[in-house]
């Protein structure tokens, strides 16, 4: 029963988070799914449930997607898949772990410090293929994503509807290439069917967040999040 609670839990909190923010999910889902299932349920179960909300909400925020952009992320994420099933399949998953918690917190600090990117094509195909690596490796996608657009100073709705379009497409071939490499399991689909109804609520209180969340206050949340993710990552990692 705790274990029901908990896992209901991380989905409502990441739901209205991924909703709000269009990055939340699988920042906040992933570590805490590792504590629960194996790396390859936690991280299945992660990539359906983002699907599912992408689809959900792609269509209420698609004029404010930015194309260009997203072609870019694409084609450069089609790159990043297979050598993130690699990751996966050959290399430690903590090791890998402590090297994106250190990543993350540095990368963190530099935005604290007002640290900016101008954005170019180039770097648009980088993140995309650090993205595509992170999804089918661990789950998680955002980061590189979200590091990448706050320190161009991308507008909230823009970043948001953005990267749920991004998620769209990384997410499903991600689930395809997981699926094809490590296999799936009943309780994968099962878990992630039972939490439909806990994602809408999510979804509901997301909505009702973003549109309160000025710039300054989304950027806070962004630097909050990432603290959080690199601390939790690195802690786990070495225990």
């Amino acid at each position: 029963m705790e274990t029901i609670i908990f896992f209901v839990c991380i989905i409502l909190v990441a739901s209205i988070l991924q909703t709000s923010t269009g990055f939340g999910f699988s920042i906040m889902a992933t570590p805490f799914l590792l504590m629960l299932f194996l790396p390859q349920e936690a991280i299945q179960i992660n990539i359906i449930i983002s699907l599912f909300i992408s689809i959900s909400l792609i269509r209420k925020i698609r004029e404010n997607v930015d194309f260009d952009i997203l072609k870019r992320l694409v084609i450069g994420s089609i790159v990043g898949v297979p050598f993130g099933i690699l990751f996966f399949i050959t290399i430690d998953i903590d090791t890998f772990k402590i090297g994106i918690a250190i990543l993350l917190l540095l990368l963190t600090l530099l935005l604290i410090f007002n640290f900016t990117v101008k954005p170019t094509p180039l770097r648009d195909f980088f993140v995309g293929g650090l993205s595509g690596l992170l999804t089918t490796s661990i789950g998680m996608p955002g980061p590189p994503l979200l590091l990448y657009f706050t320190g161009t100073n991308t507008k909230k709705e823009k970043l948001r509807a953005t990267t749920l379009a991004f998620y769209l497409f990384i997410y499903f071939i991600s689930l395809i290439t997981q699926i094809l490499f490590t296999g799936t399991s009943k309780l994968i689909w099962q878990l992630s069917i039972y939490a439909i109804p806990v994602v809408f609520l999510g979804l509901f209180i997301g909505q009702i967040i973003f549109k309160r969340l000025n710039q300054k206050a989304f950027k806070l949340l962004t630097y909050i999040l990432l603290s959080f993710t690199g601390i939790y990552l690195l802690i786990n990692s070495l225990n």
